[in-house]
């Protein structure tokens, strides 16, 4: 049986290889089925099936009254805000790009937002840690995507993923002290409910075409990434998250940020033939090496 250390552990990498591979499921779904549809249905229907297996063994789903406010508000940050501001933006990017915005920014917002409301403090570990995760990211993506010139709708597209990415470190971070009364698994229930049912809600009046994508027409590539977004990146990835909010602060989680890309660039290598060189391995080199860095465990003084 395992640790808890290595629970925590496992659960961390198969968040980062999921989550290395949403963006290309994002990408495939957007672009025939209309993005609040597309994510408010697979939020909505994530939390119905958490919340109801929580009821089937017979635990608490509903929480206390007095929460109900800042939980609106964290699940309208991390599901509502979230998602339909990265797939619009998402629209006019490509995914290589937008990984390279999330990866450089998540952690940076993490710790920058833990830090503002009081849950951690700067440590000389941390910031190398980020500055080296920061400087992976560009190496491996940065050549790319500056060759390129970046016209308007470009830029919408980059500042509304960097906009995205804000909401949803600064509602991660907010729901660490939800979890002093809600558990995990609940949390992760609730929040993909509540904010996948706002982001249906509001597509349904507003987004163009989102009722006849509701007959859900959508074509199997399309249907087939909203099933992977839906079970692992969704139901499992999520969950594991919000556990390791619980056991390791919010800024360490976000390291998957310097991993993702990382599996991402070998998949594309292996499966797709995508060519890696120096630049690259060095870029993952020091991504990986990022992630090792914040997540070494502290030795304690005697």
């Amino acid at each position: 049986m395992l640790s808890p250390h290595a629970r925590n552990q496992a659960m961390f990498l198969f968040i980062c290889f999921v989550w290395g591979t949403t963006w290309l499921a994002m990408k495939v779904g957007i672009a025939t089925v209309p993005p609040g549809v597309f994510a408010g249905l697979r939020w909505l229907i994530a939390g119905v099936v958490l919340l109801g297996f929580l009821r089937w063994r017979g635990e608490r789903v509903r929480p206390p009254p007095r929460l109900w406010p800042r939980l609106i508000g964290v699940s309208v940050l991390i599901i509502t805000l979230n998602q339909i501001i990265q797939l619009y933006g998402l629209k006019h990017i490509t995914a290589g790009l937008a990984a390279v915005i999330s990866s450089a920014l998540t952690p940076i917002a993490l710790l920058g937002f833990s830090v503002a409301l009081g849950q951690e403090r700067f440590s000389p570990r941390q910031l190398g840690a980020i500055g080296m995760g920061v400087v992976g990211v560009m190496t491996l993506f940065g050549p790319a995507a500056l060759a390129g010139t970046l016209d308007g709708w470009e830029i919408f597209g980059a500042g509304s993923v960097m906009i995205a990415c804000l909401c949803y470190c600064l509602g991660s971070v907010l729901t660490r002290g939800l979890m002093r009364t809600i558990a995990p698994v609940q949390l992760a229930g609730l929040t993909n409910l509540i904010g996948g049912g706002i982001l249906l809600t509001a597509s349904l009046i507003l987004e163009p075409g989102a009722g006849a994508a509701m007959h859900l027409h959508w074509g199997w590539p399309a249907f087939i990434a909203w099933l992977y977004l839906l079970i692992p990146g969704a139901l499992l990835s999520t969950t594991m998250y919000f556990l390791l909010v619980r056991d390791w602060g919010a800024s360490k989680p976000g390291t998957y940020a310097f991993i993702s890309p990382v599996i991402a660039v070998t998949i594309g290598a292996t499966l797709f033939g995508e060519k890696l060189d120096w630049g690259d391995l060095v870029g993952m080199t020091l991504m990986l090496a990022a992630a090792g860095l914040a997540l070494r465990p502290r030795v304690s003084a005697p």
